[in-house]
C-alpha cells in the first residue's frame, strides 16, 4: 500500500515497523519509492495470533506488492510524467510561450478571475499533452518508461535494505530494544540515509529516463537538432562518451533535496494520523456509542485524505528541486558552429539562480500541475488499497 513514482520522482519498500496492535491507526510502516523516495504508510505487523511464517514472509510480500504496484502506477501515469518533465525543462519554453500568447491568461488579479485562470492553465497543460501525441505519436507519451520500470526494483531493494539495517543499528546504538519506544528521529535518520543511498545508486537510471522524455521524435529541438537518442543504451553510451562517467550522476545533488519532501510528508501524515487516532479512541471509550460501518468508512476516508493532503503540501512546498534536477540532467546543447557541447546548468546553486533570474518563481514551478495530478491520487489511492 505504498504512496507512490519519482521521477522520478520519486521510487518503495516497507520501512518503519511499530508493533502496537492497539494503536495501529497512528503507527505504520514507512515505505520509500524511486529516487530518494516518497514516504508511504503501511499497516502495522500482524496480530499476535498470526504465525511466525507469515511474519517472516510479510516484508518480502510488501516488497513484491510494492514493486508491482509501483510499476503499474508508472505505466498508467507515464503520459503525465513525460509532460511534467518537458514542462520542467527549458527545451520546451518556446512552445509554452506560443500557447500562452495564443491563449493569454486574464489580466485581472481579482479573486473572481482565479477560476478562469485555473481553467485556462489546465487547458494549456493538456494542449501540450495533446501536441505530443499529434506531432510525435502515442509512443512519445511513454518515453522513458523502460528505465522507469527497471529502476523500481533496485530502488526498492536498496531502500528496504539500508533503511532496515540503519534503523536496527541506530536502535542498538542508543539502546532502544522496544520498537514502540523508538523515537521519530531514528526513523527519519534511517529514512534519509536510505533515500541518499538509493538516489546515489540509481541516479543513472533516472538520468536516462529524463533525457529520453525530453528527446523529441520528429519536432526539432530549440537548437535545430532532431532526435538525439535511439534507445536507453544509446543514451548511456552518448552520455559517457561526451560527459564521462560523471555525466550519469548529474542532478544527484538536487535529488538529495528530495529527502526533505519525504520528511515533510511523513511528519504531516503522522500528525494527521494521530488526530484520527485520538478521535477513534474517544469514540471507542464512550460506552454509549455504537460503532458501525459508517465509522469504518470515515476512518479509511480520513486516512486516504490525510495521505493525499500530506503528499500535496509536501510536493508543492519542495517542488523547485524537481525542476532543478531535471535541468541538471537534461542533455547539453551542441553548438552548431564548432560542434562543442554547451552546459547551461553547471551546479545546484547556479541552476537555481539561473532559473530564478531568467524565469522567476514561475520557472521553478513548471510542470507542477501534471506532477500533482500524478502523485497525489497515486498516494491516496495506493494507500487505501
Amino acid at each position: 500500500m505504498p504512496f507512490s513514482a519519482t521521477p522520478h520522482t520519486s521510487s518503495a519498500q516497507a520501512h518503519l515497523a511499530v508493533d502496537d496492535a492497539q494503536k495501529n491507526i497512528g503507527k505504520d510502516i514507512i515505505v520509500q519509492s524511486r529516487e530518494t523516495g516518497d514516504v508511504v504508510p503501511q499497516p502495522s505487523h500482524p496480530s499476535a495470533g498470526d504465525t511466525d511464517k507469515k511474519d517472516q514472509a510479510k516484508p518480502f510480500a510488501h516488497f513484491v506488492a510494492g514493486g508491482l504496484g509501483g510499476m503499474t502506477a508508472a505505466t498508467l501515469t507515464s503520459p503525465l510524467d513525460v509532460l511534467k518533465t518537458r514542462l520542467q525543462s527549458d527545451f520546451y519554453q518556446a512552445q509554452l510561450r506560443s500557447l500562452r500568447a495564443a491563449h493569454p491568461l486574464p489580466p485581472s488579479s481579482s479573486l473572481s478571475s482565479l477560476p478562469r485562470s485555473a481553467l485556462m492553465h489546465f487547458n494549456e497543460t493538456f494542449q501540450i499533452l495533446r501536441s505530443i501525441h499529434v506531432h510525435e505519436g502515442w509512443r512519445a507519451l511513454f518515453k522513458g518508461l523502460g528505465p522507469n520500470l527497471i529502476g523500481v526494483v533496485p530502488a526498492r531493494a536498496i531502500n528496504f535494505y539500508v533503511y532496515g539495517n540503519g534503523k536496527r543499528i541506530l536502535s542498538d546504538h542508543f539502546n532502544y530494544t522496544n520498537s514502540q519506544e523508538t523515537p521519530v528521529g531514528i526513523h527519519l535518520t534511517a529514512a534519509a540515509v536510505a533515500g541518499i543511498a538509493t538516489g546515489t545508486a540509481t541516479n543513472p537510471i533516472w538520468l536516462v529516463k529524463t533525457r529520453l522524455q525530453l528527446d523529441k521524435s520528429h519536432a526539432e529541438h530549440h537548437n535545430g537538432q532532431g532526435r538525439q537518442y535511439k534507445n536507453s543504451w544509446d543514451c548511456i553510451k552518448q552520455t559517457v562518451r561526451h560527459e564521462g562517467i560523471r555525466g550519469l550522476y548529474k542532478g544527484l545533488s538536487a535529488s538529495y533535496l528530495g529527502v526533505t519532501e519525504s520528511t515533510l510528508q511523513w511528519v504531516m501524515y503522522e500528525q494527521m494520523k494521530m488526530f484520527l487516532a485520538r478521535r477513534e479512541s474517544a469514540k471507542r471509550a464512550d460506552p454509549n456509542y455504537t460503532y458501525g460501518t459508517w465509522d469504518d468508512v470515515e476512518l479509511w476516508s480520513g486516512r486516504i485524505c490525510s495521505a493525499g493532503l500530506a503528499k500535496l503540501v509536501a510536493a508543492a512546498a519542495t517542488y523547485p528541486h524537481e525542476v532543478v534536477r531535471t535541468r541538471l540532467r537534461q542533455a547539453p546543447t551542441v553548438s552548431i558552429g564548432d560542434g562543442k557541447a554547451v552546459m547551461k546548468y553547471t551546479g545546484l546553486v547556479q541552476c537555481f539562480k539561473t532559473v530564478w533570474k531568467e524565469e522567476g518563481m514561475v520557472g521553478l514551478y513548471g510542470g507542477l500541475t501534471p506532477h500533482l495530478l500524478r502523485v497525489v491520487p497515486s498516494a491516496a489511492i495506493m494507500f487505501g488499497m
